[in-house]
């Protein structure tokens, strides 16, 4: 079974990336499953209803998020009403939404996806080792054998470390967050598919998917700076997974790194 991770889609840019190639490369992998992280996606802060419109008419069959989903106030709502919308499960109860769900393929094979956040350098949530354990098990009593995890973190011992915990017990964890996309795609010896960060899809001429000029001037001032999406040298980032749905495990695992034009204009920023 072939999955598609698109890594944290930045503002108009990365979709406009999702909307040129994602078609073409679900096509040629062969894909049965189609996960993005959708937190970045609606000017590099949270997300809106016409956007996860716009990516559910492309494909998109499960979206994760992070820390930036809480930043637009209409984007609440939203967790509780669109089933295919994920949250960091490791939050406290009471906030909208949920981060653990078993979806289904077109051919009906049970996809968990668990959505957790880091500790490191990010907000004092609840445990991310000790939720994946809870949800893990949920998600396995759904019928499960095949069990995602974007695991939105800062710091690369803590998404490794979790990874070692993991290693067996679900089919691939894969960092988001930092919107580098590393080079460690590797299957850790019980069958777990890991990539540290899968990236960014989005303006890569900027600092992280921000108009670097205005990074820069937030480094030099320290003065409050309004953030804008960048606009050149679009590329779509993200992992391709072929896993055993018999078993669970992680059979093959690569990084996807996809350039469009880095000249082009993205009309109608937002």
């Amino acid at each position: 079974m072939n999955v598609l991770f698109v890594a944290d889609i930045f503002g108009a840019p990365g979709r406009r990336a999702v909307r040129d190639l994602v078609p073409e490369l679900v096509s040629s992998m062969g894909i049965d499953f189609l996960i993005a992280n959708v937190e970045n996606a609606a000017a590099g802060f949270g997300v809106t209803k016409d956007i996860l419109e716009e990516l559910k008419s492309l494909g998109v069959e499960c979206m994760t998020s992070g820390n930036h989903i809480w930043d637009r106030r209409e984007a609440l709502p939203l967790l509780d009403q669109e089933p295919l919308l994920l949250r960091p499960h490791n939050y406290p109860p009471g906030v909208p939404g949920t981060g653990s769900k078993v979806f289904r393929t077109r051919a009906g094979v049970p996809v968990g996806v668990l959505n957790l956040m880091g500790r490191v350098f990010l907000n004092d949530i609840e445990c991310p080792f000790r939720a994946a354990d809870r949800e893990i098990e949920a998600l396995r009593d759904q019928g499960a054998k095949i069990i995602f995890v974007d695991f939105h973190a800062e710091a690369t011992a803590e998404k490794m470390a979790l990874c070692w915990y993991l290693d067996g017990r679900v089919s691939a964890l894969i960092g988001t967050h930092t919107h580098v996309q590393t080079a460690d795609d590797q299957i850790f010896p019980k069958g777990t598919g890991y990539l540290t960060d899968a990236g960014m899809t989005g303006p890569h001429d900027s600092v992280i998917g921000v108009q670097k000029e205005l990074a820069i001037r937030k480094f030099l001032t320290q003065l409050p700076t309004r953030f804008e999406p960048a606009l050149g040298n679009v590329k779509l980032h993200g992992v391709h997974l072929e896993l055993d749905p018999e078993t669970g495990r992680c059979r093959h695992i690569e990084r996807v790194a996809v350039s469009l034009d880095a000249r082009a204009s993205v009309p109608g920023v937002s």
